[in-house]
């Protein structure tokens, strides 16, 4: 009879929220309009039980094709419109941009880790003022026409990439998120480091997977009851709290400790150009509008150093673990790299415009596994009527990129790599083939880092691919064993460890390594 009670206690008021919510919504749709079509859920709490917390965007894709292009969901009372198709989500999330482009809150991410948590990205912040000075922040250094300054970082990083899979190949996991931690403090914030285990690199991926983990529709109730954010620590059934605690630790850090040592740096005269030395001289000398331009400059820096922590990694080891999939594209790839760049020096940026199928292979690694496969959800501002569906203002609305980008209507076959998907029958770009823009967001809310991770990925790709060959382990027979491709299930995908042999090409090659990274 407790048991009866407290759980009557409890149901009650989610019970008489979800009433209010229906009556409200249906007040603002008097024409009756039906929503987008999904799967019938359950009274009051919906598709709560039918919604996997582990990889959703693959259960999405299942729906959508039963329903349409255009899905929805509710959980306790909460409407969730899922869209499957570029063509909608263009219509959606670019035409319909004023109402499509704010995000939903989620306190497990938000309220729970302030002041000092993962509010500062600018990803979750609401579309508004604030949001807008953050990315104009961002956009100064990392914008299409800004990134050329940052290639000779990642040439630099590529190349010791190459040094180090030559003299270490079997820690190529940890080489690449050497590189690309090492790329991305360079450029934000002019530190240096050189190992995998350097607390600016390790205190990064926590922060991405623990923002990861907890982004994802339906995986903490919180996000759904919002009152729950004030249950105690110590109440049972409350470890979303303590795990909230020890994120709000991690923020801090990450947020400060790389921007103070730039600071500190400025102040000894040790400082080397980046975005937050270049952002720093532009500061005004007023007090007041100081510290608020610091403040908005410390948090963009943040967000692009979680950028490229995390992934651009898991991209770059989708790479390998493709090309041990599919030895016909390396071979491919390989033979271009040697009709342009030649035998006596590695590719630069430079090669680039001469090296369409690599830009193919670039375009298909991130069609193929998309790191972010339905992305940071959207918020509806307003209510909105969609080809005959009522969308209520206050709808988490979102893109499953995973669905867009292994539509089989444009990219046949999908799950096959297939660089030759991107190009004409005479082996150049094909502009008719739609980019695989959907792994980055969509609309106002598209990555904005995009042309820096897209001019990383272009470098290593040709550098790996121009010096080593990329195979699979042999089992005890010797012989090649068969690849599975295995991922991780959080917002943000990364592939499970995984194993290969990487080898040089020819002994001239490694020498060409040596002799180029040394001399850099």
């Amino acid at each position: 009879m407790v048991f009866s009670n407290v759980a009557i206690a409890l149901l009650l008021p989610v019970a008489a929220l979800w009433a209010w919510n229906y009556f409200e919504k249906q007040s603002r749709n008097p024409n009756g309009l039906p929503y987008p079509p999904g799967p019938k859920g359950r009274l009051v709490l919906g598709n709560a039980l039918e919604i996997p917390v582990q990889r959703p965007w693959l259960k999405f894709a299942e729906w959508s094709r039963e329903h349409g292009d255009i899905i929805s969901l509710s959980i306790l009372g909460q409407r969730i419109v899922v869209i499957s198709s570029a063509k909608k989500a263009s219509e959606i999330f670019d035409q319909r941009s004023t109402k499509y482009s704010s995000r939903v809150s989620m306190p497990m991410v938000q309220d729970l880790q302030v002041p000092m948590g993962y509010t500062w990205s600018f990803a979750f912040m609401p579309y508004g003022e604030a949001w807008r000075q953050h990315r104009q922040a961002f956009h100064s250094y990392f914008q299409q026409r800004e990134v050329h300054k940052i290639c000779p970082i990642q040439l630099r990083e590529s190349r010791a990439l190459l040094r180090r899979l030559l003299d270490t190949p079997k820690d190529f996991l940890s080489h690449c998120r050497l590189l690309f931690g090492a790329t991305i403090l360079d450029a934000t914030y002019g530190l240096k480091v050189t190992s995998p285990e350097d607390s600016y690199v390790t205190n990064a991926e926590r922060v991405v997977g623990s923002i990861s983990g907890a982004s994802i529709p339906g995986a903490y109730w919180v996000d759904f009851l919002p009152i729950l954010k004030y249950v105690p620590e110590w109440f049972p059934s409350a470890g979303f709290k303590r795990k909230a605690t020890v994120w709000k630790e991690w923020g801090d850090e990450f947020l400060n400790k790389p921007w103070d040592a730039v600071k500190s740096n400025l102040d000894s005269g040790t400082a080397r150009p980046c975005f937050a030395t270049t952002i720093m001289e532009q500061f005004p000398e007023d007090d007041a509008k100081r510290s608020q331009e610091e403040a908005v400059a410390k948090e963009a820096a943040a967000l692009a150093y979680a950028g490229g922590a995390d992934t651009t990694v898991s991209a770059t080891q989708f790479f390998f673990i493709a090309m041990c999939m599919f030895p016909d594209v390396q071979k491919r790839a390989q033979e271009e790299l040697d009709r342009v760049v030649g035998p006596d020096r590695l590719p630069e940026f430079g090669d680039r415009q001469h090296l369409p199928y690599i830009c193919a292979v670039v375009k298909e690694t991130m069609r193929w596994i998309p790191v972010a496969s339905i992305g940071i959800p959207h918020c509806s501002t307003a209510d909105d009527v969609y080809n005959g569906y009522f969308i209520p203002k206050g709808s988490i609305v979102m893109g499953n990129a995973w669905a867009i980008l292994h539509d089989p209507e444009q990219y046949p076959d999908p799950m096959a790599f297939k660089p030759e998907r991107f190009l004409t029958e005479d082996g150049k770009l094909n502009p008719e083939v739609p980019d695989p823009e959907a792994a980055f967001g969509y609309g106002r809310r598209i990555c904005p880092g995009r042309f820096l991770s897209d001019n990383s990925m272009y470098s290593v790709v040709a550098s790996v691919l121009y010096a080593f060959t990329i195979a699979p382990p042999l089992d005890e027979a010797g012989k090649p064993v068969q690849m599975e491709l295995k991922t991780t299930a959080d917002l943000l995908v990364s592939p499970l460890p995984f194993e290969c042999i990487i080898k040089p090409r020819s002994e001239k090659t490694a020498a060409l390594v040596r002799e180029t990274v040394h001399d850099d």
